[in-house]
C-alpha cells in the first residue's frame, strides 16, 4: 500500500500518475529532493569543468589534478555513510538540510583557495555534504512511493543530476568565454551558492513520510552500521557495495576527465567542448527518466545488466575513434550520456528495497558511498596514465557491476512500509 494514497487505476493511466500518487506531502518531498540533487550536481561539476584552468593556474601535474577528484569522492563516501546513519536516527529532512549547507559553504570557499593544498582541503570538505545528499533524498522519496511507481519516481529525482549538470555547462561556457581563465574558475565555484538559497526554502516545507518515520522512531536498532553487516544482511551489503563500486568507477572515470580530454587530447575549444555536452547531457536526462521506467518494467537486475554492457561498449568506442573523427564522437555523445546515466536510475529504488526502514538510509548511504570511495581510485589512475585511452578503464567498472548482480535478489514490486501495529 502507498505510504500516503492508494495506487488507483486513474493515476496509472496518466503520464505523470506517479507524481499525482505521491500526495501533497510526497510531492513536496520530491521537489525538495529533486532540487537538492540538481544543486549537488551543479556544485560537483565545478571541478571537472574548471580542472584545465586550475591545473594551469597552480602549475600542478595531471596526477595532482586527479587527486582533487579522488579526495572529493573518498571524503564524500565518509559523508554519505555518516549522513545515512544520521538520517535513520534524526530523520531524512533534517539530515538533508545539513548536507546541503555543508556542500554549499565549501563549494564557495573553493573559489577563494590561495593554493593547491587549500583547494584540496576545501574540496574534500565539500565532499562531506555532496556524499550525503543522494542517499538521504532517495530514501525520503522512496518512502512516499508505491511499489508500482517507485522506480520511475526515484529515477526522476536522479534526473536532476543532468539538470544541474546542464546549468553548470551554460555557466561554464559563458564565464570562460568572457573572463580570463585565471579568474573564471573561481567565479564558477562562487556561483554555486545561488541555487542553495532556493533549495533551503523549499525544504522548510518538507517532512518525512509519516508511517516510515513512525516505524523508524519505534525501532529498537536504527542508524547502525553494525546492523547492515548482520548475517541476514551481510550478503546484500557486500554485493550492493560491489555494484555501486563498478557503476561509479566507470562513471566518474569518464566524466571527471571528459572536459580535459576533449580539450587536451582532441584539441577542442571551450565552446566546442560545450557542444559535446549539449548532446551528452540531454542524453543523460532522458537516460535517467527512461531507466526508471525500465526498472519498473523489466526489473531492477535486468536493467542494471543491460546498461552495464552498453556503457562499457560505448566508452571503448568513444575513446578509440581516430583523431579528427569529431563528428562521430559527437554522434556517440548522446547514447553515451543516455546509457551511463540510465544505469543510475535503479539505485534509489533498488537500495531502498534491499533494507528495512530502520536501516534503510544507513544501507543506502554505506553501499552507494563505499562504491564512490573505491570507484574514486579509477580517475586517479587515469590521471597518472593519461586521459586518453586510459579512460577505457571505466569499462572495467561496468564489468564489475554486472558480476555483482549475481549475488543480489530482484526486488521489483516490494512495498517498503507497513503501518506499525
Amino acid at each position: 500500500m502507498n505510504v500516503n494514497v492508494a495506487d488507483g487505476t486513474a493515476n496509472a493511466a496518466r503520464p505523470f500518475g506517479w507524481y499525482r500518487s505521491l500526495g501533497r506531502k510526497g510531492r513536496r518531498a520530491f521537489l525538495g529532493a529533486f532540487g537538492g540533487y540538481g544543486l549537488d550536481s551543479f556544485d560537483y561539476q565545478t571541478l571537472p569543468f574548471g580542472l584545465a584552468a586550475i591545473t594551469a593556474y597552480f602549475g600542478i601535474t595531471s596526477g595532482e589534478a586527479g587527486l582533487l577528484s579522488t579526495v572529493t569522492l573518498v571524503v564524500s563516501a565518509i559523508g554519505g555513510v555518516g549522513a545515512g546513519v544520521l538520517a535513520d536516527r534524526i530523520g531524512r529532512v533534517r539530515t538533508l538540510q545539513l548536507t546541503i549547507a555543508m556542500y554549499t559553504i565549501f563549494t564557495v570557499l573553493c573559489g577563494f583557495a590561495p593554493n593547491f593544498e587549500t583547494l584540496l582541503i576545501f574540496r574534500g570538505l565539500q565532499g562531506l555534504g555532496f556524499g550525503g545528499e543522494w542517499a538521504v533524498g532517495a530514501a525520503l522519496v522512496a518512502e512516499y512511493c508505491s511499489a508500482k511507481y517507485r522506480g520511475r519516481t526515484v529515477a526522476f529525482v536522479q534526473s536532476a543530476w543532468a539538470v544541474g549538470w546542464g546549468l553548470l555547462v551554460l555557466v561554464y561556457t559563458v564565464l570562460f568565454s568572457v573572463l580570463d581563465q585565471a579568474i573564471a574558475w573561481r567565479v564558477l565555484f562562487w556561483v554555486g551558492v545561488i541555487p542553495a538559497l532556493l533549495v533551503l526554502w523549499v525544504r522548510r516545507s518538507v517532512e518525512d513520510a509519516p508511517e516510515a518515520a513512525a516505524r523508524r522512531v519505534s525501532a529498537k536498532v536504527k542508524g547502525s552500521l553494525a546492523g547492515i553487516f548482520r548475517p541476514k544482511l551481510l550478503r546484500t551489503t557486500v554485493f550492493a557495495a560491489l555494484l555501486a563500486t563498478g557503476v561509479q568507477g566507470g562513471y566518474y572515470t569518464l566524466f571527471t576527465w571528459m572536459p580535459k580530454y576533449l580539450q587536451s587530447s582532441r584539441g577542442l575549444s571551450v565552446v566546442n567542448t560545450g557542444g559535446y555536452f549539449a548532446l551528452l547531457i540531454p542524453g543523460a536526462f532522458i537516460g535517467y527518466v527512461c531507466g526508471g521506467y525500465l526498472t519498473d518494467l523489466l526489473g531492477r537486475k535486468k536493467t542494471f545488466l543491460l546498461f552495464s554492457v552498453v556503457s562499457a561498449l560505448l566508452i571503448v568506442l568513444f575513446v578509440q575513434l581516430p583523431y579528427g573523427a569529431n563528428g562521430l564522437m559527437l554522434l556517440i555523445s548522446f547514447p553515451l550520456g543516455f546509457s551511463t546515466s540510465a544505469i543510475f536510475s535503479g539505485f534509489g529504488a533498488y537500495l531502498a528495497e534491499l533494507y528495512p526502514t530502520e536501516l534503510r538510509a544507513t544501507g543506502q548511504g554505506f553501499t552507494y558511498n563505499f562504491g564512490r570511495a573505491v570507484g574514486a581510485a579509477f580517475p586517479a589512475v587515469v590521471g597518472f596514465l593519461g586521459a586518453g585511452g586510459a579512460i577505457v578503464l571505466g569499462a572495467v567498472g561496468y564489468a564489475i557491476a554486472a558480476a555483482a548482480l549475481l549475488g543480489l535478489p530482484e526486488t521489483r514490486g516490494k512495498e517498503l512500509v507497513e503501518v506499525p501495529s
